[in-house]
Order: C-alpha cells, then structure tokens, then sequence
C-alpha cells in the first residue's frame, strides 16, 4: 500500500500520542502529581485538577492552589471565625535588645503540630520582630507594644504578604479555624538592658527561636563579669507564672510558698534552697521587665503588660 504523506503524518502522531500516553508518561505525571501535593499540602483530586489545567506546570499549578486556598479561606475564616480556637502555640525570638512573643491559635492540638502550622506562627514571629527592629521608637528602659488580632494582620511577612492572608490560606489548607491572637514586641534602649526569651517545651539547644505552649520575655540588667542567669530566670517566669515583680517595701511574702505570686519571694524553680531574690543578689541581676504567655489563657486586665497602641502605628508597615 502506497503512503501519502497525509496518512504518513496521521500515523506518526498517533504513534506520538500511544508514546505520550504510555507508562513512562503516566510515571512521570503520577511523580509530578505527588510531589505537587507533598509540596503544597492540598488533596491529590486538587492538585491534579491544577496539573491538568496548567499542562503539567507546577509552578502554574501551586500558584493556582495557592490563590484557591487563600480565596476558600477568606470564606472559612469568615464562617469559621465563631469556632473557639483554644489550642496552638507560643514562639518567642530575641536578642539581646530586641524580643518578639506571640501567641497563634487552632482548634485542635492535631493542627498545632502541623507543618503548617508552624511556619504559619513563625512567619508571624519573624514580622513581629522586624517590627521591634524598624518601628518602634524609644522610650524608657524598655520600649514595649502589645498587638492584638487586627493590628497582627496587618503586618507583612518577608514575601510581602499580609499576615492576614497568610491566615487565610492557611484556614483555607487545613479547614480549621484559626487566631492571630497577640503578641509582644520589646525594645532595650540602654545597652545595660538585655532581652531574653524561653518557651516551654523548650528546643534541644538553647537558640534564639522556638515555639511551645508557655512562653515569656524577660529584660534585666546584669554586669558582665557575673554568669548570665537570663535564661535561667526566663525559665522560672515560665514554670512559675509569677504576677508581678513585687516590692520589698509594699509586698509582703505568702504564708505558703506554693501560693507566692510575686516572683522575689518565690522559691527558685532551679534550685529551691533559694528564693529568686536571693539568686538576683548573689548574680547582681535587676529585674526590669517580664510577660509571661500562655497558650488560651484568659487575659485578665490587671495581668503583667503594656497598654495596647493605637491601630494606626502599624497599618502600613512593609
């Protein structure tokens, strides 16, 4: 049979597309599909639907999720936003003049240890301490600002995006409600003043982030020559949960050590053969400043803090 070049071409093709469709095709495509849902997270009928749309693009196709979650979740944080949301984590980051302490919180502790989850509260600890770097003017010892929910959305992660939309694309991931709940954001204007931090459960080496259920911020003043017990009374603000600093001259001690509350008069949670006034002594350490979070507490009005800045300090910030 003779070939015109008509059938010749027609035969290639379908040669062509018997190849494209074949195992090694279909191998490829089931590669790209789940290293796309690894990657994003979302279902594999979603990631497939975004492969097939954008030919196999990955890039187009996670673009494509991205923008679907952020628009759902926009939607779910509306309709999910009633929901209590108790559970979660607390991140501390710091040096020695600057520290940032927030509070993000879900509905489930299932979520809270989700990957997600994590770079979600660390994105916003990372703005958060950008904040106390670039915004924050000095006044006193200790520059401090609370932000709540509102004024948290409003600062920009290092992408550019607002913490709020990183909110809603998360909701939009894991269909959960979830708060930017507060946070803490501190500045040391006298280079005698440090700023440390601790969270419990704390990480496996001392580092200048982590994340767990209970967390603080301590400013102090220590000299040099002394062995730095930052860190170590962090600790304590942590496990102990003092109110207040207290006053040898106003504050009296408890009648039963477990019911101290001021935390000169507790007895030191490293090593209790000695209160916490007697271990500032014997270091030379002055206790500006601390605040103490807990992950769904109840915040009560007369809780150790700062009053809360006007929304417009940082509607704007990039």
């Amino acid at each position: 049979m003779k070939l015109t070049v008509q059938t010749y071409s027609k035969m290639i093709f379908q040669l062509v597309r018997r190849f494209h469709a074949g195992p090694v095709c279909r191998a490829a495509e089931s590669s790209l599909l789940a290293k796309l849902r690894k990657k994003t997270g979302y279902t594999i009928a979603n990631c497939k639907k975004a492969l097939e749309m954008h030919n196999n693009d990955a890039d187009k196709a996670e673009s494509w999720l991205n923008d679907q979650a952020q628009a759902m979740g926009w939607a779910k944080a509306t309709k999910l936003a009633g929901r209590t949301a108790l559970q979660g984590l607390i991140a501390v980051k710091f040096d020695k003049e600057h520290g940032a302490l927030v509070e993000l919180n879900c509905e489930t502790d299932f979520v809270a240890k989700n990957d997600k989850f994590q770079k979600m509260i660390e994105d916003a600890t990372l703005a958060c301490f950008k904040f106390a770097h670039t915004h924050m003017q000095a006044k006193g010892p200790v520059t401090k600002m609370e932000l709540d929910s509102e004024q948290l959305a409003n600062l920009a992660t290092q992408s550019g995006k607002k913490l709020s939309e990183e909110l809603a694309l998360f909701i939009g991931t894991v269909g959960e409600n979830a708060v930017l709940r507060r946070a803490e954001c501190w500045k040391a204007n006298n280079k005698d003043v440090k700023i440390t931090g601790y969270t419990h459960p704390a990480p496996a080496t001392p580092a200048d982030y982590s994340a767990g259920k209970y967390g603080a911020l301590l400013a102090y003043k220590q000299p040099s020559d002394s062995e730095d017990v930052g860190r170590q009374l962090c600790q304590h603000i942590v496990g102990m949960g003092p109110r207040k600093i207290g006053n040898k001259e106003t504050d009296k001690p408890a009648k039963d050590a477990d019911d101290e509350t001021c935390l000169i008069y507790q007895e030191y949670l490293l090593d209790p053969s000695y209160t916490v006034e007697e271990v500032l002594a014997k270091h030379k350490v002055e206790v500006i400043d601390y605040i103490r979070f807990s992950c769904g507490e109840v915040i009560e009005a007369n809780m150790p803090g700062v009053e809360k800045q006007p929304l417009d300090t940082v509607q704007t910030l990039q």
